[in-house]
């Protein structure tokens, strides 16, 4: 039999615990499918990046999904390995069969669910919890209650559901803004008279239907919560879910809290899990997009050659990117100067300008930024005399 206080202590320790879900409601997202090979190689990646616990996956749908849950438990991982389980003994017994050491049990919570999905009662929800947290609980297992539709729940009603799990053995309660509905100041609210009433552990769990799934699971933890379930790149159910990449960050940098994720591979984890799950990274992903450090616009490349704190919130290494120096219609004199000094050409402010008419031309009239080697050209060929005026 396992040792759920083990797992209780090891993850409490932390002041904020990752439970990622890339694997379970990461793959739910439609169009994705991972082959058990990647499964295996994420879950080593999200473990080698400082990920505490990973949610594994579905150990109810047997076949393939059991048989990859049953190898990352032999994994020999740092990370708990968690399975997701609908509230009965029967989804339980199949994540003890993968020797998972904790289990997602989960249960709507709000009367739209319980009445138009369920067709039940709130007694009826908290016979089930009781039911099957205690059986969850017999065989050792570090428990998360999940409270499905929470954002749309009875606040009173969350408690209750709360308490009702803490009593019958579970750990932590998960908070879930299952279609994304939740606002960041009734979010920081519910998290915080839970807190204070139920006395658990809180997990945000908060969806992006509205582009509010980061900033509702970082108003959370300003209430208390401990525990973000993310996805790597925010993939998941529709518009996805709380990007691992972003919380992290803004963990650490906005909230200043002692956090020690190992950011520097998280573009690198990024583009696995991407190629892996069919998707491309938008240059203008926030963390690890390959725009996130690149400057054009010459107020703000002047900005940065300077002091590169005016325009950067942290360096590109520490997320595992790269600056990029863009050259093209929106670039300034001092891009075109810093540049070309690279390559051993000191030139005027009046060379500059001249150079900045054909550099914006060029790049209307190829519809794209520039290469270095093709300003330093430019440049070269400007010298020569071999440049027209730029209004002929």
């Amino acid at each position: 039999m396992k040792d759920s206080s083990k797992i209780f202590n090891k993850l409490n320790q932390y002041p904020l615990v990752i439970c990622d879900t890339t694997l379970r409601d990461g793959e739910q997202a439609a169009g994705i499918v991972f082959a058990n090979l990647e499964k295996l190689r994420i879950a080593k990646l999200l473990d080698e990046i400082g990920v505490q616990q990973i949610e594994s996956g579905i150990p109810a749908m047997g076949g393939d999904e059991k048989q990859a849950i049953k190898k990352i438990a032999k994994l020999g991982l740092n990370a708990s390995i968690l399975g997701w389980n609908r509230a009965n003994k029967d989804d339980i017994d199949q994540s003890i069969d993968c020797d998972v050491d904790s289990v997602a049990i989960s249960m709507s919570s709000s009367d739209i669910h319980i009445q138009h999905k369920l067709m039940k009662s709130r007694e009826w929800v908290l016979e089930k919890i009781t039911e099957a947290v205690e059986h969850a609980a017999k065989h050792g297992l570090y428990i998360s209650c999940n409270a499905e539709d929470a954002s749309r729940a009875d606040r009173d009603f969350l408690v209750t559901f709360a308490k009702t799990a803490k009593a019958a053995g579970a750990h932590r309660f998960r908070y879930c803004d299952t279609i994304g509905m939740q606002d960041p100041r009734r979010t920081y609210d519910d998290i915080k008279y839970i807190i204070e009433h139920a006395k658990i552990d809180v997990e945000m769990h908060t969806h992006n239907d509205f582009g509010m799934a980061t900033a509702n699971c970082i108003a959370g933890i300003q209430a208390g919560a401990k525990f973000a379930s993310t996805t790597m790149l925010g993939i998941g159910e529709r518009t996805g879910n709380s990007p691992l990449e972003e919380i992290a960050m803004a963990a650490r940098h906005i909230l200043k809290m002692d956090v020690e994720f190992n950011t520097q591979r998280f573009r690198e984890v990024a583009e696995y899990v991407a190629r892996a799950a069919g998707r491309t990274i938008p240059g203008w992903k926030p963390i690890v997009g390959e725009n996130c450090f690149a400057h054009e616009a010459g107020i703000h490349t002047d900005g940065v050659i300077k002091y590169l704190s005016n325009y950067e919130p942290y360096s590109p290494e520490e997320t595992g990117l790269k600056r990029k120096i863009i050259i093209g219609k929106h670039s300034g004199r001092h891009t075109l100067k810093a540049t070309l000094a690279k390559y051993g050409h000191d030139i005027t402010d009046e060379e500059a300008g001249l150079l900045l008419e054909h550099v914006r031309a060029s790049s209307i009239d190829l519809k794209r930024s520039l290469e270095e080697i093709e300003l330093v050209y430019m440049y070269l060929d400007m010298r020569a005399g071999k440049l027209g005026n730029i209004s002929e």
